[in-house]
């Protein structure tokens, strides 16, 4: 760990490895800032099972948050530094368990403080859902990413996938395809075609993320040892149906539509994965003030630069 990340690490306030109990099973949580006076901002990462940007690695690696936050960084059951088979017994409703006793946790450490979630992509779905049943303990949500409906099987990626270099036999087999039929094996098979033919996860026009200094984080982190690093790709959600299953056929629609506190969703122009196109749609027909939209040009489903510093702008303005 280099001398500039330990003077930062020093100079929080608050800085610290705790161990909750999450829905029956004692997880490893960091919580990072430089006063304990600041908003607190729980984060609930992707995948489902990949703790990046913000996991329990990270101490240290982003004092812009932690500078104007307090940080939690909570590496999900079955991943991380959490690492733990996840088998088709866990449901969308385990995970929104756990995350409710997080919350819950939380505002036993800071009763006074202003708690707010942020969410990407699959943690988007259980921001949606927890707000629905805490919106009397959570001042409001940041959600970038945002699961709405009908995940990869929809017209609009057919349509981008025709319009692509795709190989026939590809995009035969990913038409034949839908959100009852899917194994593993096509689910792999739409995310790379997505990843290879398209823009829908990472914009090639847009500023890109500095993954090095991630990885090179995650590599130095005081707090992972390699085997938590490898299980940030590698983990216990391998072999897991069930919560794919779910997912696919998930929809938000009332309950965004519905929210009642501060809900703000930043989305990637060319993010076809988690469509920002329902999404506008979605918050221009809902009437809702709470509800608001924001679009990143040159992004696609994973956030780059500009969707990261547009991340943090949201999270300042809303605790404001």
């Amino acid at each position: 760990m280099d001398k500039q990340r330990k003077n930062i690490i020093d100079n929080n306030e608050i800085s610290q490895i705790y161990s909750f109990e999450l829905g029956g099973y004692s997880q490893k949580v960091l919580i990072e800032g430089k006063s304990r006076e600041n908003p607190v901002i729980i984060t609930l990462h992707g995948g489902p099972g990949t703790p990046i940007p913000f996991s329990v690695g990270c101490r240290g690696m982003f004092p812009l948050f932690t500078d104007n936050f307090i940080m939690v960084y909570w590496d999900q059951l079955g991943c991380g530094i959490n690492n733990y088979k996840i088998d088709d017994n866990f449901t969308i409703k385990t995970f929104v368990e756990m995350t409710c006793d997080l919350l819950s946790e939380v505002r036993k450490l800071f009763p006074n403080n202003k708690i707010y979630l942020f969410s990407t992509s699959w943690g988007s779905v259980l921001s949606a859902l927890v707000s629905e049943l805490k919106q009397n303990e959570i001042n409001g949500v940041v959600a970038c990413g945002q699961i709405i409906k009908d995940l990869f099987f929809n017209d609009e990626v057919i349509k981008t996938l025709e319009k692509s270099n795709i190989p026939k036999n590809k995009l035969d087999i990913i038409k034949r395809t839908n959100s009852d039929n899917a194994s593993s094996k096509e689910l792999q098979l739409i995310s790379s075609c997505l990843t290879k033919y398209t823009d829908a996860y990472n914009n090639k026009n847009g500023r890109k993320s500095p993954m090095s200094f991630v990885i090179k984080g995650l590599l130095t982190s005081p707090d992972y040892k390699f085997k938590d690093f490898k299980a940030i790709m590698i983990n216990g959600y391998k072999g897991n149906n069930s919560l794919w299953n779910e997912l696919l056929k998930t929809d938000l629609t009332d309950t965004l539509s519905n929210v009642k506190i501060p809900y703000i969703i930043v989305q990637g122009d060319t993010d076809i994965v988690a469509s920002t196109k329902k999404v506008k749609e979605l918050v221009e027909n809902s009437n809702n003030s709470n509800l608001k939209f924001y679009e990143v040009k040159d992004t696609g489903h994973f956030p780059g630069a500009d969707m990261m510093e547009k991340i943090f702008e949201e999270l300042s303005n809303i605790v404001r």
